[in-house]
């Protein structure tokens, strides 16, 4: 499937998929209020499905934008069903999380556990049938060519075999290669005779090697004659970056990002983090007054710390920690400078004799970071992302591409923290962990750091 034509299809099949949930909510409740009372008189009573409306709007609703962020949705030709049954179980999880929250803090309740496993089984069962329906659709496609849209691919010719190299069993199910076209050996005029001759309503140009004058020439002739020119967006050469299009001053922008793009799960992320930030700071609070009296008790000077550091794209921010070292603590920094343990810019020492004795169980337990819940809510920080390091400790870094953790926001937890940041002393290792939760980002990714640092504050290695 191809661009719009695959966004298209991919909607259609995510309304099919929550019309199929909300059908199976209903038959799980009729099965548990009608049927089951029939063999088993004793059960008790269930509330009438009006009980049940708002888990109704919640589940067919979200779940396939959770299974598609866990990409249930993709390469359904080569999955198995193990994998099938992962992504499903991962998606609803998440589902399970967003209704868990419901009932704990809006007290919306779920009537009968027996309707939501009922329909859980059910509707889990009906999806993995219109995969593998979809799967047998798209293997007959490939067998018997029908209904399969005529192409032209264009280019070199070496730029045309890698181009049908890397198409997926599912373009091959939709796009028939009618003929390979080699536009640097062959004139543009029969380029326009093969247009006509194999009545093609596309094509697809693999232009890795050819001059874009020669490119202007053969789009111009499909402009003539009616036929979309597709051009593969691979002629730069970048080793992280990946293309994206956009439009600006009306003219068509080629973009080349390497951070996760703006896109409904990025805003999702963004009202989770404030969402959260207002819970736990709510659900924190008891320990915010042992913070401030432990630290008034066991040092002088004020309860909180402000900084300046590093946000987004290295902007400068102030963030607000719990005060665990003296106050005098910036003035010896340079005389504690041969002791660092952390290369490059960043400074760590194990034992910080800076650190009072109230301030060292503040850390360990990572209780010093809760105000930055405050960062959070006002849109400075997000829960999970790379830790902000100091403005002054960002401009001594020397390598560029050491400063890609910058573009995204700064978060109070990351994969830094969670995989032991006592045992890593190599700066290299830390932003390789950022870059790598940066390339590989996700929502499903977001959760298990979340679920990871629990542990992890609780075992006290959180911080040092």
């Amino acid at each position: 499937m191809l661009g719009r034509k695959q966004e298209i299809n991919l909607q259609l099949t995510e309304i099919f998929d929550s019309a199929v949930l909300a059908f199976c909510l209903w038959f799980g409740h009729f099965l548990r209020a009608e049927l089951v009372p029939v063999f088993m008189p004793d059960a008790v009573e269930i509330p009438p499905l009006e009980k049940f409306y708002w888990v109704m709007a919640i589940v067919p609703l979200f779940t396939p934008i959770a299974l598609e962020a866990r990409g249930f949705y993709s390469n359904i030709y080569n999955k198995n069903l193990g994998k099938s049954l992962r992504q499903m179980i991962e998606g609803l999880v998440i589902i399970g999380m967003f209704v868990g929250a419901c009932v704990v803090f809006l007290k919306w309740e779920v009537e009968s556990r027996a309707v939501v496993i009922f329909s859980v089984l059910m509707g889990g069962g009906a999806l993995l049938l219109r995969e593998e329906w979809q799967r047998r659709r798209i293997r007959r496609q490939l067998a018997t060519g029908r209904g399969r849209e005529r192409v032209i691919v264009a280019g070199g010719q070496a730029d045309i075999d890698d181009f049908m190299e890397n198409l997926t069993a599912e373009q091959r199910a939709e796009i028939h290669v009618v003929m390979p076209f080699d536009i640097i050996a062959r004139p543009v005029s029969e380029l326009r005779d093969a247009l006509k001759e194999h009545a093609v309503s596309r094509v697809l140009f693999a232009v890795k090697h050819v001059h874009f004058g020669r490119i202007e020439e053969a789009v111009q002739v499909c402009e003539t004659v009616g036929v979309e020119a597709w051009i593969a967006a691979d002629f730069f050469q970048t080793a992280i970056a990946r293309p994206t299009f956009d439009v600006m001053g009306g003219r068509l922008m080629l973009v080349f990002h390497s951070t996760p793009q703006a896109s409904w799960e990025l805003l999702f992320k963004s009202t989770l983090d404030r969402i959260g930030a207002a819970i736990l700071l709510l659900l924190s609070l008891p320990l915010w007054l042992v913070a401030v009296i432990g630290i008034r008790v066991g040092s002088k000077g004020p309860v909180f710390f402000r900084q300046e550091r590093a946000g987004l794209y290295g902007k400068p921010f102030t963030m607000w920690k719990f005060r665990t070292m003296h106050v005098d603590a910036e003035t010896r920094r340079d005389e504690l400078a041969a002791h660092n343990e952390m290369d490059g810019p960043v400074f760590k020492i194990t034992n910080d004799p800076r650190i009072f004795g109230f301030g060292r169980w503040l850390r360990r337990m990572s209780i010093d970071e809760l105000p930055q819940l405050i960062n959070v809510l006002r849109g400075e920080m997000s829960l999970v992302g790379p830790r902000p390091l100091p403005v002054y400790e960002i401009e001594r870094i020397e390598k560029h591409a050491q400063r890609r953790r910058l573009s995204v926001k700064p978060g109070l937890t990351c994969l830094w923290q969670v995989t032991g940041r006592n045992g890593i002393k190599n700066f290299e290792e830390w932003v390789r962990l950022d870059l790598q939760y940066i390339d590989n980002w996700s929502l499903w990714l977001d959760l298990k750091i979340l679920m990871q640092t629990v542990p992890a504050v609780l075992r006290g290695s959180g911080a040092s």
